[in-house]
């Protein structure tokens, strides 16, 4: 089937400012230019990207009114959207005026930032949502009146292992939650992202449905609003990863001179952190299980130290096995052939990576959808393990030899690849998400 080509019509897209967002609206944005959109940019003070990476694209700043560090995510997030709707209006306006006579064929929102989303609306625009998580947290989203109607929120330390049976198969442990957000500011924002997700023209999904499809139904079934499953975005995507922070690849030229699905790699996402004993349980668990990692430290990933400072002999028990950076260029790390393992805080775009390069994972989520990615992952997909009990130095050597080196392992290796052939046939030319990718294009050229 031809490709449609939209020949110059504008596009406008605004992500949210944080790594896991910005990196699926970029793959967007370079999907939809090879489809002939004119693509603009808007971005936040906080967390912008540098234009001089994307010549092809028009950028526009749009002032955020933070002035001070917000550590509340969920704070900050609502301070985004109180700030960011008086200010996209503006730009929208003088925009439209310099366009002349070049059609906006589509506003694409993230879906954290339900004002803008509302402002477009009222200005008249198509507006799109893009998620950035999986169907199965949106469901999360779409049920969270009633399970706080029904006492499974908020969270109580001695309802963890209820199943909670309105979304088997997750348990109360693996519903959404983020540490020193108050429960009530957390029920306000997804209230708020779900109402106008209903009101949208559409929403996006990086995900595929062959691992999916029963939630992308729900999610049609309750929203009633064109659902587009277009990921992986990043195997679609003609462009490499978006990074706000700097990448070490000299780690590609270390895993070079490691064996074939030897080394673990260990990555907790761009916002995670954990306290000096927990670092410390880690570092000594990698040294402790005796197998190769590479292992990104960044500058925060102890909370409450501006330097992160490794337990003495660390270095010592792990020299010619083990590797640390800062930051890591994660997708080419995952396609790796040393890479076997994947220890991950389960954020959507980690999880759809590995999956894509199937690679087994151990996850040890820390807040938001990551518990609920974990429970997918351990019980339903079946292609990892989730540290039940924190991070304990025997627990974790034991997870590690168990998906490295045992026989549980090769079946999970087994049962990933399986779900990488799935993700590849997604995006082929007859695939489903290449077909939903077509589905879009059409969809914003109707507008």
């Amino acid at each position: 089937m031809a490709q449609k080509n939209a020949d110059g019509h504008g596009v406008v897209l605004f992500p949210a400012p944080f790594q896991g967002h910005i990196n699926p609206m970029f793959h967007l944005a370079s999907l939809l230019l090879a489809r002939g959109f004119s693509i603009t940019i808007l971005h936040t003070n906080f967390n912008s990207p540098d234009p001089t990476n994307y010549p092809n694209y028009h950028f526009v700043s749009v002032p955020d009114g933070l002035t001070t560090p917000i550590d509340d995510v969920v704070a900050l997030v609502l301070s985004l959207n109180a700030n960011c709707e008086a200010p996209f209006r503006d730009q929208m306006s003088r925009m439209r005026s310099e366009r002349g006579g070049e059609p906006i064929a589509c506003v694409v929102v993230d879906s954290l930032l339900y004002s803008v989303q509302a402002a477009a609306n009222q200005l008249g625009l198509p507006t799109l949502v893009l998620r950035t998580g999986s169907a199965a947290s949106f469901n999360m989203f779409v049920a969270f009146p009633l399970l706080w109607k029904r006492g499974y929120l908020p969270i109580q330390d001695s309802r963890l292992e209820i199943p909670v049976k309105e979304l088997a198969p997750l348990r109360v442990r693996d519903l959404l939650r983020v540490e020193k957000s108050s429960p009530q500011k957390l029920r306000e924002l997804i209230d708020q992202v779900v109402k106008e997700a209903r009101t949208s023209s559409g929403i996006i999904f990086n995900t595929f449905a062959a691992i999916e499809g029963n939630e992308l139904e729900k999610v049609r079934e309750e929203l009633s609003v064109p659902v587009f499953p277009i990921g992986p975005l990043h195997k679609l995507s003609p462009k490499s990863e978006n990074s706000l922070m700097d990448q070490d690849h000299g780690c590609l030229e270390w895993l070079d001179e490691q064996a074939p699905r030897s080394v673990l790699y260990v990555s907790f996402g761009s916002l995670a952190s954990m306290d000096g004993r927990e670092f410390a349980e880690t570092a000594w668990g990698l040294a402790n299980c005796r197998q190769s990692f590479l292992w990104v430290v960044r500058p925060a990933s102890v909370r409450g130290s501006a330097q992160v400072e490794l337990p003495e002999g660390f270095e010592e028990e792990t020299r010619g096995r083990g590797k640390m950076v800062k930051w890591a260029p994660q997708q080419q790390v995952l396609a790796h052939p040393a890479v076997g393992g994947f220890w991950t805080h389960g954020g959507w775009n980690s999880t759809v990576e590995s999956i894509s390069e199937g690679i087994p994972m151990l996850c040890n989520p820390y807040f938001a959808d990551q518990m609920g990615n974990a429970r997918f992952v351990s019980e339903v997909w079946k292609v990892g393990i989730r540290l039940e009990n924190g991070l304990e130095r025997g627990e974790i050597e034991s997870a590690i030899r168990r998906l490295m080196t045992g026989k549980e392992g090769d079946e999970m290796k087994r049962r990933a690849r399986h779900l990488q052939e799935k993700a590849a046939r997604c995006i082929r030319n007859e695939g489903s998400s290449h077909a939903a990718l077509d589905k879009l294009v059409d969809y914003l050229l109707s507008f």
